[in-house]
């Protein structure tokens, strides 16, 4: 029989659909896209990207080969850097200029396609990047949120280029959905006096059925409630609420299980399309409305979300999510993938 599940962080409901339960060897990803072209992201074509923001290098000027990883701007930005917010009404509705940042972290000079195929200390200096890049945007007052995401494949949205990126896209407002998580852990926060993803920690660890990986000072798990088949969260299991303020010395610690994650979905789902997602607490800044207790309530975490299942008529029009296969199934197949 189907179950209901609700997450309870921000009381989604989500439909565990046994009656179209699949075994997790029968989600098969296809490769699809548009040949790729010339890539503008390898080493010693720095000309073909926009001027760089910001780059770790071992030698070399700027914009310049010698690089590890660049960070620039999108050449085909969301949200623009230059000029003023300029909220306003237009009857009863809200307006404000398109103002943000759009930048891309290129994650290796070369060409190489899959994140979870680059060594730790690679990954580690893209974990790093992302943290400066932060500091740096929390500078802007127009700025309330930064997302870090990443999109591999085809159906996830990377575009035909098959070369390692991330982006990060700066926000004038707090996202929705991180809106959501933001409600719900003050909530949970008020009433029980605990974070709300420490007790979830505790309690994945106690029961272990959804645990995939526990090592380092992190925990990847598959959500209680996940809304696609093999959706993971990887979460520090010392409690922080900023990404940009954890501790630099446990970034090499985080890559390690970043990897060990990702390469177990790509050896035991043949190389999925997937995103994943950074969410942190917003930037803070003292005024009416500021929740004092956001440091204490909010736990910042990844989450990596295969693109194994599409979304349809139901989903949109009723905000449930139906997942075709049990979490608890999800993380006992992803704990036997050996990498």
């Amino acid at each position: 029989m189907p179950e209901l599940r609700k997450d309870p962080i921000i009381g989604r409901w989500v439909i565990i659909s046994t009656e179209r339960a699949k075994k997790p060897d029968h989600f098969i990803s296809a490769s699809e896209g548009p040949q790729e072209g010339e890539c503008p992201f390898c080493e010693g074509r720095e000309s073909h990207t926009p001027p760089e923001i910001s780059a770790s290098r071992k030698h070399g000027e700027k914009n310049k080969p010698g690089w590890q990883i660049r960070v620039v701007p999108s050449i085909a930005p969301f949200l623009r850097i230059e000029g003023e917010l300029d909220r306003r009404g237009h009857g009863m509705y809200d307006i404000m200029n398109g103002i943000g940042a759009h930048e891309v972290v290129i994650e290796t000079p070369q060409h190489i396609n899959n994140i979870a195929d680059l060594p730790a200390e690679q990954i580690s200096e893209v974990l790093n990047a992302y943290r400066e890049r932060l500091i740096d945007l929390e500078r802007d007052s127009r700025f309330k949120y930064v997302l870090i995401f990443k999109n591999y494949g085809w159906s996830a949205g990377s575009g035909r280029l098959k070369h390692s990126r991330s982006q990060l896209i700066a926000t004038p407002v707090t996202p929705k959905r991180v809106k959501e998580e933001l409600v719900g852990a003050r909530q949970y926060f008020e009433y029980h006096e605990r974070c709300i993803f420490c007790d979830i920690i505790r309690q994945e660890l106690e029961q272990k059925e959804r645990v995939v990986l526990d090592l380092n000072g992190f925990l990847a798990i598959v959500p209680f409630a996940s809304r696609f088949p093999f959706e993971v969260w990887i979460l520090p299991k010392k409690h922080s609420s900023d990404y940009a303020h954890s501790d630099p010395a446990h970034r090499i610690d985080l890559a390690k299980v970043l990897k060990l994650v990702l390469q177990k979905l790509k050896t035991g789902l043949k190389d999925p399309p997937y995103n994943y997602i950074i969410h942190s607490a917003p930037f803070r800044r003292q005024k009416l409305g500021y929740w004092k207790t956001i440091d204490q309530d909010y736990h910042w975490h990844i989450e990596i979300i295969p693109r194994l299942t599409r979304v349809a008529g139901f989903e949109w029009g009723t905000g449930f999510y139906i997942c075709p296969l049990s979490p608890e199934e999800a993380g006992k197949f992803l704990r036997e993938v050996k990498v």
